[in-house]
């Protein structure tokens, strides 16, 4: 995660081989990675923002010829590129020139170019720029398939749903650095933020909050409007003593809501609320 010109493109950039590092070291599958290493460039399937596909060129004549590029042949490239047609829902249009298909289209043979040789590790900058939400939530459970097929993924994005659907472990990078880095549960204890349990409720509201606050696990019981506010970690844990609580002290309980602390939060706290361009 990172906002624009943080860096995300090129630490990818030299994590695939293709820009020379100052410094540090790259394994992929074992193996170095620079910008010579040939061997080790053929574990990585690297999918960039910019489109790269030719449009007056069908959908299976793209797939041949990058297949190619990646030593594949006969039978084994034409059986691999009809699975990845048939897994990037483009078999019905694979005689169709690339020029023709939609943005979400394009995007779904991009990321499909970028599996043909079954690589260890499947890198993909910012696949969902641009598309409709049909295509976009396409391109997400894709990438949620592969990674449960065991396969290790390297997503870079400035969308945090993105990023809390799809990662295990996740990276805020700004300014070139990588700012955290953990998973999503540890990212956000960084910011000390607890979860909220919002109660719609009528009847004994008053003396409910006060029962509540005084719990041991609950850190503040606020209410107004009908509403009970309550801050509390790990709140799913504890649900079914809050709700006790309430109805044990007069409060009849019409909904309930628990709300998390979310990535955005983590990350303005890490890179700041200036605008970047």
């Amino acid at each position: 995660l990172g906002p624009n010109g943080a860096g995300k493109t090129t630490t990818i950039s030299m994590l695939c081989g293709l820009l020379r590092r100052d410094g540090g070291e790259v394994f992929v599958a074992g193996r170095p990675v620079d910008i010579g290493a040939t061997d080790a460039k053929a574990s990585i399937g690297y999918v960039p923002q910019d489109l790269a596909i030719y449009p007056d060129l069908t959908a299976r004549e793209n797939l041949r010829f990058f297949g190619r590029l990646q030593r594949l042949g006969g039978r084994e490239l034409d059986r691999r590129v009809d699975e990845i047609l048939a897994m990037t829902d483009l078999a019905d249009r694979a005689k169709d020139r690339v020029d023709s298909f939609s943005g979400g289209m394009k995007r779904r043979l991009n990321i499909g170019i970028g599996l043909l040789h079954r690589p260890a590790l499947l890198v993909l900058d910012e696949p969902t720029v641009g598309v409709d939400p049909q295509s976009r939530n396409a391109i997400l459970s894709s990438v949620a398939d592969l990674g449960r097929e065991g396969m290790a993924v390297l997503y870079t994005t400035h969308y945090m749903e993105e990023a809390e659907r799809l990662c295990d472990r996740i990276g805020i990078i700004d300014e070139g650095r990588i700012k955290a880095e953990g998973t999503r549960r540890e990212l956000v204890a960084l910011v000390g933020q607890k979860d909220r349990v919002d109660l719609v409720a009528s009847g004994a509201v008053g003396p409910a909050t006060a029962a509540l606050g005084a719990l041991d696990f609950v850190e503040e019981a606020t209410s107004g409007d009908g509403r009970i506010e309550i801050v509390v970690d790990q709140a799913r844990n504890h649900l079914p003593r809050i709700l006790e609580t309430a109805a044990d002290s007069g409060a009849i309980v019409k909904s309930v809501e628990v709300v998390e602390p979310d990535l955005e939060a983590v990350f303005l706290h890490l890179t700041g609320k200036a605008l970047r361009d």
